[in-house]
């Protein structure tokens, strides 16, 4: 059972520009539940909070905090789980170190990041450390697998206001490059479990065994995967498409994702550094090493390192001049696509340069088209697919195009995104095995000093939740439904093994289509093109893939859709959309008093939350607020109420007074609920007599620097007065 505190909604507390957002926005969501005997509460999950948390040791009684996420893991494994969770830093170790930092500067005792970690006290401040970096968030959070989808209200106003796209041509040079061998993709191997088991995973070398991972157990009917991306052939790939990208006279680009998959996409992005910079390596590897560099850090932590280093920086700037011109981050302050791991996200890097046609910005601040470099052949079909179609048929209509839901596998850490603690970069060369209690050899592979290997696991439970959850959304839209499975790939045969019998048992195995990746591509592609609807069911990371792609190529935003998981246990988690923290929008609002964070995600979590408390402790009044959400959020799209980009005009905090007064009309017109439109009649009339004051407030806040108190941890109070400057509007809502 939930803990008798626990409030009716958790609403959590995160970082960057949706926790900025939470301040102006969460004390309307507390005033308006109020009124219908609903608690909202926060629980803190952000990056300062979970550092803060793990070392209670090190610091002050008044500075320690309770782990949030624990207790939240607790939760969302009960029926009672009703929880609102907004996208929150997974940090890359720049980001891990620079919060420490910030940290330790507000008088937190910290210890740092031990980058070599050698006594025991330091592999267990390190090991500490890890299990806060990547996603250390979702897996504990999602006990339930995936419901994606555009918003109806969403969709319309897409289609009726639709957003720019890039042209796309036939004579388009961007192209996507991936490995042909050698890489996690084609060396998987996967087997179903028959029987609850215990594993180990060792390396046999020709001098012993080491044991790499010990205490595994898996239950019965567990998919169980090994596999292993090799070193040598990652680095051929990587110079032979330097050579390719200077031949073609496009921008070099790589594309991972190093805080989801924290262990081994920081090491390839290692790898691609010191491939584009292989002369400097070549020639200095022995002073930077010496000065602490480590190339999986990103070029712009070895830029600091050797600032003091004339001939080293010389180098750097020699053979950048010669190497093809590199994506950029930020053109106007030479930040590199290989300057921070963290920077550059495939599953939002990747529709945001296929949206704009094609195009990246260069160095010299131009777009140009792009060598899209994604290492491991896996799910690099889906996008090399996506530029194939839209070089042949040219752009997406927004206007006129169909949508695309996704029903995803993730619940209790499926697939790729589960396998941190099993992910090793390999010491010597030698066979890894993966063994069983009994001595069998499950999964075996030969292989040599730094190639990476790893090994992933989606339960029985999940997998068959995930099936059955596509049959409801199926049963529910009438439209396309497709597993984006490849027989020909080892994991995913043995997923369709589950798959067809399921489908078949409930007579509906004419209803659905198992398509390979690239295949499922073309065939969604053409789908929406023509108007239709299509629902991708898919595994995690095509999941996170895919509620970008589409929604950023749909919407022009992956942060509008609609995220529902359906949790195992009956409790229910409503994700605010996709498209991450926005670092960006938070070093405008510090510079200009701008933010331009849409909440419309948020809007989005809050109206399905509503109804689903309605419907798990019978709370009508509930169920009023959650359609009156619905209203509101269908207000703010209707009459253009949405955030601008630009400095003095209506941004954030506008649109939060905008749906406050939505929603209130809303519920003091509706006849449900006497009580409640007698309730918020007044507050409505206040809102709307208000309004060229409140308006006038939040304007005349705008177009100066703001201060914080911080980055990854805040000041509450310079917080609430930057998010909360109207008066009139803050005594309304109290």
């Amino acid at each position: 059972m939930a803990d008798s505190k626990t409030p009716d909604i958790v609403y959590t507390k995160v970082d960057e520009a949706p926790e900025l957002a939470s301040a102006s926005l969460l004390p309307i969501i507390q005033s308006f539940a109020a009124a219908a005997g609903v608690s909202v509460g926060t629980r803190d999950i952000s990056l300062a909070g979970r550092v803060i948390s793990s070392f209670p040791e090190h610091l002050k009684e008044e500075q320690r905090i309770t782990d949030d996420l624990a207790v939240l893991g607790d939760l969302v494994k009960t029926a009672e789980a009703n929880v609102i969770k907004l996208p929150n830093v997974s940090a890359s170790v720049p980001q891990l170190v620079s919060a420490v930092k910030e940290l330790q500067g507000l008088g937190y005792a910290l210890p740092d990041y031990p980058e070599t970690p050698e006594t025991d006290e330091e592999k267990a401040v390190r090991a500490k450390y890890d299990a806060i970096k990547g996603s250390a968030v979702n897996p504990v959070l999602r006990e339930g697998n995936s419901d994606r989808r555009a918003a109806i209200a969403v969709k319309k106003f897409a289609q009726a206001n639709p957003h720019r796209m890039g042209e796309w041509t036939a004579e388009s040079k961007t192209r996507v490059a991936s490995m042909s061998s050698g890489d996690f993709c084609s060396n998987e191997v996967s087997k179903t479990l028959d029987k609850a088991v215990s594993a180990k995973i060792v390396l046999e070398t020709a001098k012993g065994e080491t044991v790499l991972k010990d205490g595994l157990s898996y239950p019965a009917g567990t998919v169980v995967d090994a596999t292993f991306m090799s070193a040598k052939a990652l680095d051929a790939f990587l110079l032979d498409e330097i050579e390719k990208t200077r031949a073609d006279g496009t921008l070099f680009s790589l594309h991972m994702k190093a805080t989801m998959m924290k262990v081994s996409d920081p090491i390839i992005f290692g790898h691609a550094v010191k491939a584009y910079l292989k002369p400097v390596f070549d020639q200095f590897g022995a002073e930077l090493e010496a000065a602490g560099v480590n190339p999986n850090s990103g070029l712009g932590d070895l830029l600091e390192r050797v600032a003091d280093k004339p001939e080293i920086k010389a180098a750097i700037d020699k053979v950048m001049a010669d190497q093809p011109p590199m994506y950029m981050v930020n053109s106007d302050k030479g930040i590199t696509n290989l300057h921070v791991p963290s920077d550059v996200i495939i599953d939002a890097s990747m529709p945001a340069l296929i949206r704009a046609g094609g195009k990246g910005w260069g160095p010299d601040n131009k777009e140009h088209d792009t060598t899209c470099l994604i290492p491991d052949n896996s799910y690099a079909p889906v996008y090399d697919e996506t530029i194939k179609f839209f070089k042949e048929h040219g752009k997406l209509n927004p206007a006129t195009a169909g949508t695309v839901q996704n029903i995803g596998l993730m619940a209790q850490k499926a697939e790729e995104y589960g396998s941190h603690p099993t992910t090793f970069e390999i010491p010597k060369g030698g066979t890894v095995k993966m063994i069983l209690e009994d001595g069998t050899v499950l999964h075996s592979h030969a292989v040599e000093a730094g190639d990476i290997w790893r090994s992933a696991s989606a339960r029985k439970a999940p997998i068959e939740d995930w099936v059955n959850l596509a049959i409801q959304r199926q049963k529910a839209e009438g439209c396309e439904a497709i597993f984006w499975l490849d027989e020909s790939r080892a994991h995913d045969a043995e997923l369709i093994a589950y798959v067809k019998p399921i489908l078949e048992a409930k007579g509906v195995a004419d209803k659905f289509q198992i398509m390979s990746p690239a295949k499922a591509t073309v065939q969604t592609l053409k789908t929406i093109t023509a108007g239709q609807n299509s629902i991708a069911i898919t595994g995690n990371v095509l999941r996170d893939y895919l509620t970008d792609l589409f929604p950023i190529l749909e919407l022009g935003t992956s942060a509008k859709m609609l995220s529902i998981v359906k949790l195992m246990q009956g409790g229910g988690l409503f994700e605010t959309g996709a498209g991450g923290s926005a670092p960006k929008h938070v070093q405008q609002l510090v510079e200009e008093n701008h933010l331009r964070w849409d909440s419309l995600g948020e809007f989005s979590a809050l109206g399905e939350s509503f109804k689903f408390l309605a419907e798990a402790r019978a709370n009508d009044k509930a169920r009023v607020l959650g359609e009156g959400v619905d209203i509101a959020t269908q207000g703010v799209l209707d009459h253009g109420r949405s955030p601008s980009r630009k400095v003095g005009e209506p941004d954030n905090r506008d649109s939060h007074y905008w749906f406050a007064r939505y929603w209130a009309e809303a519920l003091a017109v509706q006849t449900g609920d006497p009580d409640l439109a007698a309730h918020f009649a007044p507050l409505a009339k206040a809102l709307a007599e208000g309004e060229e004051a409140i308006v006038s407030e939040l304007a005349a806040a705008q177009g100066k620097a703001v201060d914080l108190g911080g980055y990854y941890k805040t000041d509450p109070k310079k917080v609430e007065a930057v998010m909360r400057p109207s008066e009139t509007l803050n005594a309304i809502i109290g």
